[in-house]
């Protein structure tokens, strides 16, 4: 029973990790593309959260399996 809770509980800190990682790339990359052509921004900024919601689907689907295997579902 206690191995299923430290997987469980690995398994939530590195989607969380995982999750702001690629947060940030995504973020720096919009901030990058802002600063080289301006009028842009309005294209970007769609675009970004798209990339922010395909980052986030990852650590979404890690935490629900973290908290199955948690509870010993899995």
């Amino acid at each position: 029973m206690e191995m299923s809770v430290l997987a469980g509980a690995i398994l939530i800190a590195f989607a969380a990790i995982a999750g702001g990682i690629g947060n940030s790339l995504v973020i720096s990359k919009y901030l990058e593309g802002i600063t080289r052509q301006p009028e842009a921004r309005g294209t970007l900024f769609g675009q970004m959260f798209i990339g922010i919601g395909l980052v986030e689907a990852l650590p979404i689907i890690s935490v629900a399996f973290g908290i199955l295997v948690l509870f010993g579902i899995i």
